[in-house]
């Protein structure tokens, strides 16, 4: 049996038949990691956590207690989320022996729904990247092709899963950071609406924009994963309370909306009739197809590289080589904050940190910071409008990507990688659920495909996704 190529559903089953143990499954993986570890997806394995919970399950079942279904499931973690007693380096020197004094809110779901921690992965320094070649602990491979990109700053969860190294695994979306690689990768990727997982416990980027959200080889694990993560939470403000939104319950005579910006310059050739070919599925299911226009679709890229670094310069600023992580040691207190963020930094972080204090400086703030909210509204309203109109669309439908995997050290200005978030940056700025889902592939490179939904829809957003990877998967 293929143990890498099984769904969650089929593992709970084999567990049930005793056909493997928990414990057996587990070792399956971690030897597959350490052999195949030329890929750099793993910054930590968990090992010994991943036994001790394997074992408890296989005792459970020995029992004859009732299993749930992701008992016994082994799951990965983008390294920037917090797992007790296990290092958090979020990619970072600054952080690269600081050990998790506590388990980020997920984390403690996934534990009390039985999941097996197996590992954390690596991803771009605190999350600022597009490819994952800004890590401090070295570049993600694709595991498609290992001389390009796995994508970022996820990278590590998305190649994790396309490589067989686990089940499921958790990242975080700030500005395309779990849709991305999954595209690169040709695995599932989700960002949830902002507000439905917390975030306490994940090192924290851009605040306003930050989400955890699952990747998986199918629709359906992202969904059992996202039902036993989302949630309420006293620790994180602006989570909702879920079970109080309605979703879509009937898809007869539903509208999908393709974007006209998202199909101009700068979409490669090939991806773009791969996702022409995918509009054609959807028509063919039945569902009405339309085109509408994001006019400050444009403009959302700018507004992004403006209100995330304000952020970020404002949670970086506590990495002073003072209060934890990595410290220069100098005499002078001016000169160990210099060193060690200079020391402690990569460029790109460095890059981001000096971009939000130069916005959010005095005399620029107004001529920037300011006026980026401003057209950040007109986005968010942007979206309200194809959702909410009298003519309007049920879903949004967009590529990924507007390219393939790109080759490692290909994009050496920093501009050009940025171009790589310019179709999953709008929903980040709007907080809205997003799935990317593999749809082809160019030569042996996969394509990805983006839909998009309202606000708090996003169960109505997964459903539609499985029935378009239904349909793939029947045809």
């Amino acid at each position: 049996m293929e143990l890498e190529n099984l769904t969650i559903e089929k593992i709970h089953k084999g567990l049930m038949k005793k056909e493997f143990s928990a414990k057996e499954l587990v070792k399956f993986y971690l030897d597959k990691i350490k052999k195949e570890k030329d890929l750099n997806d793993f910054l930590t394995i968990t090992d010994k956590l991943a036994l001790k919970q394997a074992e408890k399950i296989d005792d459970k079942i020995s029992r004859r207690e009732k299993v749930e279904k992701l008992e016994g499931i082994p799951i990965a973690l983008k390294d920037n989320i917090l797992v007790q007693e296990y290092k958090a380096t979020a990619g970072s020197k600054i952080l690269e022996n600081y050990i998790a004094p506590y388990d980020a809110t997920v984390v403690k779901k996934l534990k009390q729904a039985g999941a097996i921690i197996i590992g954390k992965t690596n991803l771009d320094e605190f999350a600022m990247g597009s490819s994952t070649e800004n890590s401090a602990f070295g570049v993600v491979k694709n595991p498609i092709d290992k001389d390009r990109v796995s994508g970022g700053s996820s990278g590590g969860s998305a190649a994790a899963v396309a490589a067989g190294h686990s089940v499921v695994a958790l990242g975080s979306d700030t500005g395309g950071s779990i849709r991305q690689p999954a595209s690169f990768c040709g695995v599932v990727g989700f960002k949830p609406s902002y507000g439905m997982v917390s975030r306490y416990g994940l090192i924290a980027m851009a605040s306003s924009l930050d989400q955890i959200g699952p990747f998986a080889k199918n629709v359906e694990d992202i969904k059992i994963v996202f039902n036993t993560i989302k949630g309420q939470d006293d620790f994180d403000s602006t989570t909702i309370d879920s079970e109080l939104k309605n979703n879509h319950s009937d898809f007869e005579n539903l509208k999908i909306g393709i974007p006209k910006e998202y199909f101009g310059e700068g979409i490669d050739k090939d991806v773009k009739e791969g996702i022409e070919k995918a509009i054609n599925k959807f028509r063919n299911l039945g569902f009405e197809i339309k085109e509408i226009s994001l006019p400050y679709t444009e403009y959302a890229l700018a507004v992004y590289y403006i209100i995330a670094p304000a952020e970020i310069s404002a949670n970086l600023s506590r990495y002073d080589g003072i209060k934890y992580g990595f410290s220069a040691k100098q005499k002078s207190l001016l000169d160990n904050y210099l060193k060690t963020r200079a020391k402690g930094f990569g460029d790109e972080v460095r890059r981001r940190v000096m971009l939000g204090t130069y916005v959010l400086s005095a005399g620029y703030r107004d001529a920037y910071y300011n006026k980026a909210q401003k057209v950040r509204a007109m986005i968010v309203n942007d979206f309200k409008k194809v959702f909410s109109s009298q003519d309007c669309v049920d879903f949004v439908l967009t590529p990924t990507t507007p390219t393939t995997a790109f080759k490692i050290g290909e994009k050496k200005d920093p501009l050009a990688m940025y171009l790589s978030d310019i179709y999953t940056v709008p929903a980040s700025l709007a907080g809205l659920p997003a799935i990317s889902m593999p749809c082809g592939e160019v030569g042996k490179l996969p394509i990805g495909l983006q839909i998009i939904g309202p606000q708090f829809k996003d169960n109505s957003v997964l459903e539609i996704a499985q029935a378009f990877e239904n349909m793939e998967q029947s045809s």
